[in-house]
């Protein structure tokens, strides 16, 4: 019998307390492994290409781009990729226009106030 493989994540997100939370969930997940963290948008789309997650967690808002743009620079090179877009911003505008793209599943808010908005 062969050993099943991770789900292989890249975390996008510019605060670092956020991905240090995440990066200690995926640790206690027997079948998903971190391949790295970015803080902005030119890092995700760099360590996409490097990397090829399985899914990639990213915040709609970076410091540099929005995680909407990452997303699509992302997927006119793959666009079989599958991210999933993180707001904690209510009626988010970005996160309405990332539903319109490459956007199918709207998750339930995880926690009161927070949206989540999934690909793939």
């Amino acid at each position: 019998m062969s050993k099943p493989t991770s789900i292989r994540v890249l975390c996008v997100d510019d605060h670092p307390l956020f991905r240090e939370a995440i990066t200690l969930l995926i640790q206690f997940q027997p079948d998903m492994v971190l391949l790295g963290e970015a803080s902005n948008g030119a890092e995700a789309i760099r360590m996409f290409k490097e990397h090829r997650p399985d899914v990639t967690l990213m915040d709609l808002r970076l410091p540099d781009m929005s995680g909407l743009d990452a997303l699509i620079a992302i997927r006119t090179d793959e666009p079989e990729a599958r991210i999933v877009m993180l707001t904690t911003f209510e009626g988010d505008a970005d996160a309405q226009r990332a539903l319109l793209f490459f956007v199918p599943q709207l998750r339930p808010p995880p926690v009161p106030g927070a949206y989540t908005y999934g690909a793939g």
